[in-house]
């Protein structure tokens, strides 16, 4: 006998209007805190129960950070606000004529206002195997997954180390923020395990290699940015090399455009981020670059004024250009969105959006970093390393990760403690 899909009650033309955000990223949290305490109800779907906060997913990679450090439950973000809600659930459909979300357990949810805040996912540009066996960092399960495997490959190195000469490679692949800083992390752990951990690898080289297609790092960044980074890098022992184009990613190898085949411990993926196969990916028939949905000036789906979308999901233009996919665009499109609803349920016009830069950073390690602000104003060193650690403390959510990761930070800077290096046996199993 068919089953009835449960429906979360509508609400009557008197009650206050219905906003689901899907997606609980830094541009959903931005929409529903902006949302918080107002005249309008808010429910805020994702799949996972947590906010997680991606610029320091590198550090649960190489075994820096906790992953409880970095994430924070949704429900507790929202406690004291009596109109936002949270659904733990995976949406599956859409249904824009009755405005009806529906969960992957078929419940539905009604809604007057629906924000597509679903985020980007790493793309692979069709190259073979890379999907299957080079390792992203976009979530919790990915850092985990990674730190695991970096942990295993090196204790297997010791393990093996009366074999006689050979290399363990670990290929990063993307000379963004994320290639950057994943590559400086991970030299700075291969040295602490061998200096406090005791690992001896024999006769066998340990190497990074940081590939990239471009002729310099962290394109986006001033030339001087790029070049301090480099520098930087091989200081720390990493391999920069440029121009390299991949072509196949294997279970235990990678293979170049120019011929070269090299035997890789693992290949981590950071050549850059795609919507496609994310739900704002299915559920928008427009799409612009990496694609992202297409939105009006005002953050709106064109065709359907009910709908919007922000941060990484979305193509979101200031003026005339098109905004790069960053924490501070989704955070600063999150709270527009707001907004512009809370106008639209007011009877209001609604307004564009104007992006407010106020800069760039990327940490290559410990008392390495660079800031690229407004002016063509470029941070190095020490200096950029503090304001990096001081921005991201001031964005980090809960006062008790703040105090965890500010611990751990001057723990580290002036010892190098045990940290958690720990090969977590469930770490594949997570969703």
């Amino acid at each position: 006998m068919a089953t009835t899909p449960r429906v979360e009650p509508a609400s009557p033309e008197s009650d206050p209007a219905h906003v689901v955000i899907i997606g609980a990223g830094f541009a959903g949290l931005a929409a529903a805190r902006g949302l918080a305490g107002t005249s309008v109800s808010v429910t805020i779907v994702d799949q996972h129960n947590y906010h997680t906060f991606l610029p320091l997913l590198y550090q649960v990679a190489t075994a820096g950070l906790e992953p409880a450090d970095v994430a924070y439950p949704v429900r507790t973000i929202f406690g004291h606000d009596r109109n936002v809600t949270f659904r733990h659930g995976r949406v599956r459909a859409i249904d824009h004529q009755r405005r009806r979300v529906t969960l992957e357990d078929d419940s539905e949810i009604t809604f007057d206002h629906l924000v597509l805040a679903t985020g980007a996912t790493a793309a692979y540009f069709a190259i073979p195997g890379a999907s299957q066996f080079a390792m992203p960092l976009y979530s919790l399960a990915d850092a985990r997954h990674l730190r695991n495997r970096l942990l295993i490959e090196l204790e297997t190195a010791d393990v093996k180390r009366e074999e006689g000469p050979g290399e363990l490679n670990f290929v990063v692949v993307g000379g963004g923020p994320t290639g950057v800083e994943t590559s400086g992390a991970l030299a700075e752990l291969i040295d602490i395990v061998v200096r406090r951990d005791g690992l001896d690898f024999g006769a066998t080289k340990v190497r990074v290699l940081l590939v990239d297609l471009a002729a310099q790092l962290l394109t986006t960044f001033p030339k001087s940015a790029g070049r301090y980074a480099q520098r930087a890098l091989v200081d720390r022992g990493v391999e920069v090399q440029f121009g390299r184009s991949v072509v196949e990613v294997e279970a235990r190898a990678i293979r170049f455009a120019d011929g070269e085949r090299l035997e890789t411990a693992a290949v981590i993926w950071a050549a850059g981020v795609t919507v496609a196969g994310t739900v704002a990916d299915e559920l928008s028939t427009s799409t612009g670059a990496n694609g992202r949905v297409v939105v009006t000036p005002e953050l709106r789906v064109p065709g359907r004024d009910h709908v919007w979308a922000v941060g990484d999901a979305a193509a979101v233009l200031s003026g005339n250009k098109l905004c790069a996919q960053l924490a501070p665009v989704a955070i600063q499109s999150g709270h527009h969105c707001a907004k512009q609803i809370l106008r639209v349920v007011a009877g209001e016009s609604t307004s564009p959006f104007r992006y407010r830069d106020k800069g760039t950073m990327a940490t290559i390690g410990r008392n390495a970093a660079v800031a690229a602000l407004p002016g063509h104003v470029v941070i190095k060193g020490r200096l950029g390393w503090m304001a990096w650690l001081t921005l991201h403390l001031f964005y980090l959510i809960g006062f008790r990760n703040r105090l965890r990761v500010v611990i751990n930070w001057t723990w580290r800077y002036f010892d190098w403690p045990s940290g958690p290096r720990l090969i977590v046996a469930d770490a594949e199993t997570v969703d």
